[in-house]
């Protein structure tokens, strides 16, 4: 009989230990497949930024499995049909954009909550539940769900401790480029002002007895990150990856070469 599956990168938040992400837009199993063994804890499937469908968010799970990485899906939205078909896809922890006071927050956590607690809608048979094979999912089911929500507004910003206080809410993760942006410093969040916001969000959130995460591509800012406090840290993504290094490759032989 197949038992549901225990999710380790709540239970690692949970208990303070530090967690490595990368974010993932390529939107390709085989992509999925290379970095699963790189040694991350945590791989974000974006279907805000990145242009993937559910089926693609399937797939890449699927291509995960029996790697280091816990996928994490992030939706276009808060929205309830958008979590409940995420969910029944497999995927344990969701990364929710955009959450700007408490009450957004709460309902988030009810869209990935089955009944009483939540408003997840209930199939008997789906890749969540190994196609039924898993008994007793149903009633397991919410403890092993995690949600995070995206701080990443002024408001948000004024409100992080009201959406940190919220029953259900695991982590609270600091949409650094975005906040700049809600801050008056367009696409800088290595603007001064906004990272003391950056560092004042995860003061709030240890206050509040939760994990905050960030994602950032520059290493010297993702030590400082992680010095600050912040458990669940992505530390660059597969785009940047390839054209980093697709750009580095060709221009050492181009230099060679007198290009």
């Amino acid at each position: 009989m197949a038992e549901l599956r225990t999710n380790p990168f709540k239970q690692a938040i949970r208990e303070g230990r530090p967690q490595i992400g990368l974010w993932s837009q390529l939107m390709h199993p085989l992509v999925a497949d290379i970095l699963k063994e790189a040694g991350f804890d945590w791989i974000v499937l974006d279907m805000e930024h990145g242009q993937n469908e559910i089926q693609d968010v399937l797939v890449q799970q699927m291509a995960m499995t029996g790697g280091t990485a816990e996928p994490v899906v992030r939706p276009p939205w808060n929205d309830m049909v958008y979590l409940k078909r995420i969910l029944d896809t497999g995927a344990q922890t969701v990364l929710i954009p955009m959450i700007d006071d408490a009450e957004q927050a709460a309902r988030a956590v009810s869209y990935c909550q089955y009944p009483p607690q939540g408003l997840r809608g209930v199939a008997s048979g789906m890749r969540a539940n190994r196609f039924g094979r898993i008994k007793g999912y149903h009633p397991l089911a919410n403890e092993q769900i995690c949600v995070l929500v995206q701080v990443e507004s002024r408001k948000a910003l004024e409100n992080i401790d009201a959406i940190a206080a919220v029953a259900g809410v695991d982590g609270v993760f600091i949409g650094p480029t975005d906040l700049s942006t809600g801050l008056g410093h367009l696409a800088d969040p290595n603007h001064p002002e906004v990272q003391a916001a950056i560092r004042h969000a995860v003061e709030r959130c240890k206050a509040a007895g939760k994990p905050a995460g960030i994602l950032t591509a520059d290493n010297a800012a993702a030590e400082r990150y992680l010095d600050w406090g912040y458990t669940f840290v992505a530390v660059g993504g597969d785009t940047g990856i390839l054209a980093n290094g697709a750009d580095a490759l060709a221009g050492k032989f181009l230099k060679l070469i007198g290009r």
